[in-house]
């Protein structure tokens, strides 16, 4: 996968226009997974695991990039089973969520992860923060306390998405692979866990989908797409972008997610929840601002 580091000249409107409609699709996501909550969250992320394995593996095929999946060769398959298991936590905990009406700590989940890979970077690549990334990081930090003080309890669908997604991230920045064959890979090494727990759910006479309609079925089934479809047009979009450029797209997704919460679904947005979201924004701010200054520093002139 080639980008530039920089954008130079005009961008791609084709690559803005696939930025925009892949955070557009994870921002309105939710209501898809709402949809569908009448069957448990871990049967719901059973199908996701093997619907997104046949979606993704029928693109690899159809589209002849069976060479993806010899990518990875410098990765080992313990490394391929964590990134793996942190996929299918970060996708089961946001279907829990959802299911149990916090997407708003979805949002706030997916604002915090920018951070969250900062400071994994800062860990573990030993890259060096600037002055104003400390401080964006600081801030964010201080929202979450506040909200576990206010609320007598960590925020935990947040923290858990954000640290899994980070987590995912930062074992592909170690051992990178392709990305569409990368994600088979990673299908393929959990989908005979998923198999065997679909095999179990339907064993149970109180499993939604061991009597689900056909209807249900296939409406489960779409799994596959919603999570294969905005996956194609983010690598598309940073094949014709900048990555930096991809990346500042991405508050789209969880602002459209706040939004969804809080207009359709009419969760609660408490002074607590206000306390931490603003420092949680503010800290996001001063990221995008220190960002988007080295960005202006390092272009051609």
């Amino acid at each position: 996968m080639e980008t530039n580091p920089l954008p130079t000249g005009r961008l791609s409107s084709q690559g803005v226009l696939l930025a925009v409609s892949c955070y557009v699709i994870w921002g309105i996501g939710p209501a898809y997974w709402k949809a569908i909550d009448t069957v448990a969250a871990h049967e719901v992320l059973i199908a996701r695991i093997l619907w997104t394995l046949v979606w993704m593996a029928g693109v690899v095929l159809v589209g002849g990039r069976t060479s993806e999946l010899r990518g990875g060769e410098g990765r080992s398959r313990s490394a391929t089973f964590v990134a793996a298991s942190l996929l299918a936590l970060n996708w089961g905990v946001f279907i829990y969520a959802v299911q149990i009406d916090q997407v708003l700590a979805t949002s706030l989940g997916y604002y915090i992860n920018p951070l969250m890979s900062v400071l994994l970077g800062m860990l573990f690549l030993g890259e060096r923060l600037s002055r104003l990334q400390g401080i964006s990081v600081a801030i964010a930090t201080a929202g979450v306390v506040a909200m576990t003080i206010e609320a007598g309890e960590l925020p935990w669908i947040s923290l858990v998405l954000a640290t899994s997604f980070a987590l995912y991230g930062l074992i592909h920045k170690l051992r990178p692979q392709p990305a569409l064959g990368g994600l088979v890979r990673e299908m393929l090494v959990i989908a005979p866990f998923a198999l065997l727990a679909l095999g179990w759910v339907f064993a149970r006479s109180d499993a939604a989908l061991a009597s689900a309609s056909l209807g249900t079925h296939l409406a489960v089934a779409l799994a596959g797409p919603v999570t294969a479809i905005p996956l194609l047009l983010f690598h598309a979009s940073t094949r014709r972008l900048p990555l930096v450029v991809v990346g500042m797209f991405q508050y789209i997704a969880p602002t459209l997610t706040f939004l969804l919460a809080t207009i359709a679904y009419h969760e609660p947005f408490t002074r607590d929840a206000a306390i931490g979201f603003g420092l949680v924004w503010l800290g996001l701010g001063t990221f995008l601002f220190d960002a988007l200054r080295r960005l202006r520093a390092l272009a051609p002139r």
